[in-house]
């Protein structure tokens, strides 16, 4: 496997890159990353260079521009093999061509061929992408900003070409001398309370009395030698909220760009009767990534997360630990019931697991993981820890959804470089959430917070109807809502088309079944769209 280290050449040596510069603008739960690349060629010849660099899985790219000297590029959209034949194309006839394409084994990886850069030219990128910011367990959104893409074990088999793997590893960028300048600007309909980073930051600057607006940067001088995680806490953080936007005014009315759009953030507050009379059951089944590259902080820091789980699950439910590397371990042949002796023995086990079991082979334990027949009335719940250096991320999220029906899944991304494309893809598809331990500071809250969405009933029969004045309608831009967690924030796109000379307000009401008792939720909005704050 190649290890691959920012900007490379086709003989996979690395280009100096000088600088990024990033640009963060937050609006409530979305954020908008505006990255720009500069880097040379110090070469007597011109150089055909590709760039490998970690994008979040679910991200949307929305720009990609790239600056050789004058000239200046701005990519199209088109479909992958129409894409690569124009590329080569325009390279052969000596022309400067760029192609940005998502990586075939791992949607968190991006591949950036740069095409033909003139011997001492400097090139610039710039890349705009979308993603929503996850909710952690202490109301804080996150946003982090990969410095390292860990390397990706491929398993034998799964189809990954030489050129597959070099689209997929990465080294630590401390190795490569670029600087990195970050800011953020956020605003909210409610206060920015306060901004947190694993990085030393300036002071948050609010821009507004109303403390709704705020910007903050990275203090000089960072190396981006480790990701930059960014925690943003608003005040009255559980209040339901909506942000309409205005159309484009150069796009026409009635097209996408053209009409205004909602987001709303909703968070359901079950029936306290409901809650209170459901029992605590379920099996449990816990699988550890032990592969080699879950050696040092990584293997510590996925025991203690499992450690306080095993001491956390309510009495009279069943569970069962599984290890994989390129082979699998159980610790009981099937699950058993949880008790003060079966949780000493699964104590003293987990305490003595190291990362040597090899490769990353995660197909091979999930297979057997739902051969086994379910208890009855013990609803099932995976948990995996992992730091998600697989190379089959696609065929791994596909069978947990293909199973989806007999189980949910939660997900832990251990260390930092966690691939958030399987750590999220496995929550999603498995109905379940997804948390990122990349210390210690915040474990607890976030495995606790996973543990009481495991023990709550599933959320069945999920459904958005929306109230609206006459002359005014709504076309849904999100898919729909699969899983409800008491408290936790569900997001909801629509456009609206049309305009009303009565009303300004419009109503969103979520219908959902929890143990068998009909429930809903509501939430009133304005339709104007809030002021452009940039």
């Amino acid at each position: 496997m190649v290890n691959c280290c920012g900007l490379l050449n086709t003989n996979k040596e690395p280009v100096p890159l000088k600088s990024v510069e990033v640009e963060l603008e937050v609006r409530d739960h979305v954020a908008t990353v505006v990255s720009t690349l500069n880097y040379e060629n110090k070469e007597d010849k011109p150089l055909e260079a590709v760039f490998v660099f970690p994008l979040p899985g679910d991200a949307a790219v929305c720009h990609f521009s790239a600056k050789i000297g004058q000239t200046h590029i701005v990519a199209e959209v088109k479909e992958k093999q129409e894409a690569r034949e124009e590329y080569d194309d325009a390279l052969s006839s000596g022309q400067q061509a760029f192609l940005l394409e998502e990586s075939e084994q791992s949607p968190d990886i991006f591949s950036l061929s740069v095409g033909s850069l003139p011997p001492g030219e400097s090139a610039s990128i710039r890349l705009e992408y979308v993603i929503e910011l996850a909710v952690q367990a202490d109301e804080g959104l996150r946003f982090c900003l990969p410095a390292v893409l860990n390397p990706r074990y491929q398993p034998q088999g799964s189809g990954g070409s030489e050129a597959g793997n070099v689209q997929v590893t990465s080294v630590p960028a401390s190795l490569v001398p670029y600087s990195l300048s970050f800011s953020a600007r956020v605003s909210s309909p409610r206060p920015v309370s306060k901004v947190e980073s694993n990085c030393p930051l300036d002071p948050l600057q609010h821009l507004n009395t109303e403390q709704t607006r705020a910007t903050v940067k990275l203090a000089a001088g960072h190396k981006f030698d480790r990701d930059v995680e960014l925690l943003i806490y608003y005040k009255d953080a559980h209040q339901p909220t909506a942000v309409v936007e205005a159309g484009q005014a150069s796009s026409k009315p009635g097209t996408l760009m053209g009409d205004p759009v909602v987001m709303l953030s909703l968070y359901p507050e079950f029936p306290q009767a409901v809650t209170s009379s459901v029992a605590s059951c379920g099996e449990f089944v816990f699988l550890l990534d032990r592969s080699g590259s879950m050696c040092g902080g990584e293997i510590k820091s996925a025991r203690d997360t499992l450690l306080l789980l095993l001491k956390s699950i309510p009495l009279g439910c069943y569970f069962n630990i599984y290890s994989f590397g390129s082979s699998y371990e159980h610790i009981f042949p099937k699950s058993v019931e949880y008790n003060q002796k079966t949780m000493e023995e699964a104590l003293k086990k987990v305490d003595t697991m190291e990362a040597d079991l090899g490769g990353t082979e995660i197909l091979k334990p999930l297979k057997h993981i739902y051969s086994k027949p379910c208890i009855p009335n013990q609803p099932r719940q995976l948990f995996v820890f992992t730091d998600g250096e697989v190379g089959n991320t696609e065929e791994v999220i596909n069978l947990v959804k293909q199973n989806s029906g007999s189980h949910r899944c939660f997900s832990f991304g251990i260390g930092e470089g966690a691939s958030s494309a399987l750590i999220n893809g496995l929550a999603k598809e498995g109905g379940g959430h997804a948390q990122f331990i990349t210390g210690t500071d915040r474990m607890q809250p976030k495995v606790m917070q996973s543990l009481r969405f495991a023990l709550q009933p599933a959320v069945v029969d999920i459904s958005v109807t929306w109230d609206l004045p006459k002359g005014v309608s709504v076309t849904a831009l999100s898919p729909p809502i699969t899983a409800l967690f008491q408290g936790q924030r569900s997001l909801v796109y629509a456009q609206l088309t049309g305009q009303s000379s009565e009303a300004s307000e419009g109503c969103v009401t979520v219908k959902y079944s929890l143990a068998g008792h009909p429930s809903q939720n509501q939430l009133h909005f304005s339709l104007r769209p809030a002021e452009d704050t940039g």
